[in-house]
C-alpha cells in the first residue's frame, strides 16, 4: 500500500516532513557532524527495493566518511557542499545529482553559510 508523507516545513534550515521521525545522525552513532537524516521511504513504509533518506547538514559539518558495497544515488536540494568521490573533491549545488557507486569512497562538507541538504536512494537490503 502507497504511503504519502507531506512536506511541513523548514527547521532551522532542514526540511521536514509530517510524522517521519527525525534520526540520530552524528557523533553518537557515525563520524558525521552536524547532521540529521529521516527515512521517507524505508522498511516502515515496506518498501522492498529501495530507501530514499534525507539528509541535511549544517554549516561547518559533515557527513560520514563512507564506503560502501552497495551504490547510491543523490539529489541535492539545498546549500552547497563539497564532496569527496573517490580521490577527487568537487562542488555540488541545488539540482545537482551524484552517482556514487558502490565501494567508492564519500562524504560532503557543508561549504558557505547555509545547511545543505540532499535525498539519496539506496537499495533496501545493503
Amino acid at each position: 500500500m502507497g504511503v504519502i508523507h507531506r512536506f511541513h516545513s523548514t527547521d532551522n534550515g532542514e526540511f521536514r516532513w509530517q510524522h517521519v521521525p527525525l534520526s540520530a545522525y552524528g557523533p553518537d552513532n557515525s563520524r558525521a557532524d552536524g547532521a540529521t537524516r529521516q527515512v521517507l521511504v524505508g522498511t516502515q513504509e515496506q518498501a522492498p527495493h529501495f530507501h530514499l533518506r534525507y539528509f541535511a547538514v549544517q554549516p561547518g559539518g559533515h557527513t560520514s566518511l563512507d564506503q560502501h558495497a552497495h551504490d547510491h544515488g543523490v539529489y541535492i536540494l539545498h546549500g552547497k557542499a563539497r564532496l569527496r568521490l573517490g580521490d577527487e573533491e568537487h562542488e555540488v549545488y541545488a539540482g545537482d545529482v551524484v552517482y556514487i557507486g558502490g565501494n567508492e569512497v564519500h562524504q560532503f562538507f557543508t561549504a558557505g553559510e547555509e545547511p545543505f541538504g540532499f535525498l539519496c536512494v539506496v537499495p533496501a537490503k545493503r
